[in-house]
């Protein structure tokens, strides 16, 4: 059967640029699916998918021409109902056949088999496999339909609806157009490659023309990976020929690469007395409005040069480099007048406009909001020993930039512009550097806020959104996260951890309800609600670091508040999950832990005179040995040690279960049995449940 390289593109206006390297890939994998759900790849050798400014498309090697036929079996009814007493065909089995168009005659050919618990009839008959040219129109139409497209648009007379107005279709199989219509239009060959430097309409040969030919004669590069790469090239050798570095382009490298088709990188320049402004502002300017990657020197300060990715290769590119140094020029300008007109009002004076401001209508205003963090920052610097006033001053101007010109051109830029404004005010590196940091950690990986007083607004920043948020019912659901709860909760768990601080998140958590006034938080039960978000967001976190289950689930099975401390407990119990004594440690604790789940109401502390067997009064005396020593590991918080100590219990535990029968039939022994368990257990799991670690 014959088999050839297949190609389909589809040729539309600008695509939306962050969007386009999904686009593409879905588009070709689903094309790919549905070519492979119909048996038409003879060879499983993947695909390749395109994706460019105005162009979505995939490439697929050894695609047959018609799939081979194949034997379908298919239930036709119970037998129950197919057959009468005699074992004829009843009317409803009849009346199936016809519909099906299936002879009634082949009842006697239908194989009879078990399905569930009934049996049923069933039929066998082979089926041409399906056509390429009459199904690849329709796999099409239906990778259009699977595509992420938020919002479709229409364009010119017809019905057809996409991201994008589309102009052309291809589908080629081998040298052969594939005939179909898609978005109203009808197949061929011919493409269209970059808007200026192409020479027009292409025919493509043949699918694997495909890419060659658009390089050779489009001037285009369609494949999204290579474009990306190549631009990335240039990119660096360009900053090396420079004396320059480049800063954290990935993102802005994604989307150049979604601009251009052939990319080619050139160097521009602005003045050096722009250079007063903020480097940040400069460099978000360039960034987001212009698409300009900034040069940095060896220091990392901000040179006045930058690395335009064109969709021009000229040999004179004068006219586009001054075209762009005459369109950026404005933008910095903007940005200096911003600058120079913010420094004339302090932060201070600022506070009142966030009067207005609703940080969310059942939670008030951003001033409301500032004096809870206000208050909070300075309870939290005050429980660390730090300085508590400049944690509030910190605190009562870190939202100030929010109604500054700067801050509302660029949003990205506050609490960066707050530092600034704030030294500016003479208000000290202190509290200007926590205005900056009180937002980090903004993303996984980002840096933290560094000192007490920093790392006090960061928190009171982020316990204020969560306890409020879930204080009035607004809580995350599934995909949705409005209000970045998430990304706070982890933020306050990294800051306790990583830093670390010595504070108890459930004291943290209540400081912060503490500050809303009376009546506001409404929901039932929020803080439990709270703390278990917290301790879900804690475990997926300690699991993405690399930390076993099991062992997470030991450690966290305590609920323990002091976030600190969590790293040197998941130390001590993979430490102690090492030793020989662990499993069957573990595997007595699980037991322990379900006999006394069978236990109503409380237990009284064990008493020597009611133990009777050698091996009860054994462990008795070892646990009574070892607990001042565990208890003053645990003091120190030597984790590992005091997991140690309890391994040396391992002969003991394991003596008293092979010959003491805890539930015995006298009542008092039996209770005094179960009271010694209850106080190993609770000197086993003071660093964690041990019971998790048994499978």
């Amino acid at each position: 059967m014959m088999t050839a390289s297949l190609l389909v593109e589809l040729l539309t206006e600008e695509l939306p640029p962050k969007a386009l390297p999904r686009l593409g890939e879905t588009f070709a994998a689903k094309i790919f699916d549905g070519l492979k759900a119909r048996d038409l790849v003879a060879e499983d050798r993947g695909f390749r998918w395109f994706a460019a400014p105005r162009r979505l498309a995939i490439t697929v090697p050894q695609v047959r021409v018609a799939a081979p036929a194949r034997e379908v079996t298919e239930k036709i009814m119970p037998v129950q109902v197919a057959l009468d007493a005699e074992g004829r065909p009843t009317p409803a089995l009849l009346k199936k056949l016809e519909a099906k168009g299936i002879p009634a005659e082949a009842v006697a050919r239908f194989e009879r088999r078990m399905d569930g618990k009934a049996e049923a009839l069933f039929y066998t008959r082979n089926e041409d496999g399906a056509a390429l040219d009459a199904v690849l129109a329709e796999i099409v139409q239906d990778a259009v339909k699977a595509l992420p497209i938020p919002k479709l648009m229409r364009w010119g007379a017809g019905d057809a609806q996409f991201v994008r107005p589309v102009h052309k279709l291809s589908m080629l199989h081998g040298d052969r157009v594939v005939p179909g219509r898609v978005l109203d239009l009808d197949s061929d060959r011919v493409t269209r490659g970059h808007r200026f430097m192409s020479r027009g309409d292409i025919a493509l040969a043949t699918a694997d023309a495909y890419e060659p030919t658009l390089l050779a004669e489009g001037k285009v590069m369609p494949d999204f990976a290579e474009r990306r790469a190549e631009i990335e090239r240039q990119l660096l050798a360009t900053a090396a020929r420079e004396g320059s570095s480049l800063d954290e382009y990935a993102d802005l490298l994604d989307e150049v690469t979604a601009l251009v088709e052939h990319p080619t990188v050139y160097v521009g320049e602005f003045e050096a007395e722009f250079l007063a402004v903020p480097q940040e502002c400069l460099i978000l300017t360039m960034r987001a409005n212009q698409k300009y990657f900034p040069l940095f020197d060896a220091a990392g300060k901000l040179r006045n040069r930058f690395l335009i990715v064109s969709n021009m290769r000229l040999e004179d590119a004068s006219n586009i480099i001054k075209g762009n140094q005459r369109v950026v020029r404005p933008r910095l300008s903007d940005a200096r007048f911003f600058f120079e007109q913010d420094r004339k009002h302090t932060l201070d004076s600022r506070l009142p406009r966030l009067g207005p401001v609703v940080y969310h209508n059942k939670l008030g205003s951003q001033l409301e909001r500032v004096e809870r963090l206000e208050r909070l920052a300075s309870r939290i610097a005050a429980r660390l020993h730090g300085d508590a006033a400049a944690a509030a001053r910190a605190a009562r101007l870190a939202k100030a930039d929010l109604v500054t010109d700067m801050v509302g051109e660029f949003p990205e830029l506050q609490g960066i512009m707050g530092r600034y404004y704030a030294l500016n005010d003479n208000e000290g590196e202190v509290i200007a550097d926590a205005i900056q940091s009180h937002y980090q950690p903004r993303f996984a990986g980002d840096a933290l806020p560094a000192g007490n007083v920093a790392c006090a607004v960061a928190l009171a920043d982020k316990l204020d959104a969560l306890v409020g948020f879930f204080g009035i019912g607004q809580l995350p659901t599934g995909d949705k996260d409005p209000f970045g709860l998430r990304r706070a909760a982890l933020g306050v768990l990294r800051i306790l951890i990583e830093t670390p601080l010595p504070l108890d998140l459930a004291e943290l958590v209540s400081d912060a309800a503490a500050g809303f006034k009376p009546g506001l938080l409404t929901a039932a039960g929020f803080e439990a609600q709270l703390l278990d978000f917290m301790f879900e967001r804690l475990k997926n976190l300690l699991r993405d670091a690399g930390h076993a289950v099991d062992v997470v689930d030991a450690v966290l099975a305590l609920r323990p508040t002091r976030m600190d401390l969590v790293p040197a407990k998941l130390d001590a119990v993979r430490t102690f999950r090492a030793l020989p004594e662990a499993e069957a440690l573990a595997a007595a604790n699980k037991r322990i832990v379900n006999i006394l789940k069978k236990v109503e109401g409380e237990l009284p502390e064990p008493e020597v005179a009611l133990l009777q067997e050698e091996a009860e009064k054994a462990l008795f005396h070892r646990v009574i040995e070892v607990a001042p020593l565990v208890r003053s590991h645990m003091g120190n918080e030597d984790y590992t040690d005091a997991l140690c100590v309890l391994a040396g219990l391992r002969a003991a535990v394991d003596t008293f279960f092979d010959e003491v029968m805890v539930m015995a039939e006298e009542p008092m022994t039996r209770q005094n049995r179960l009271a010694l368990l209850r106080q190993l257990a609770g000197l086993m799991n003071q660093v964690a449940d041990l019971s998790r670690l048994s499978a």
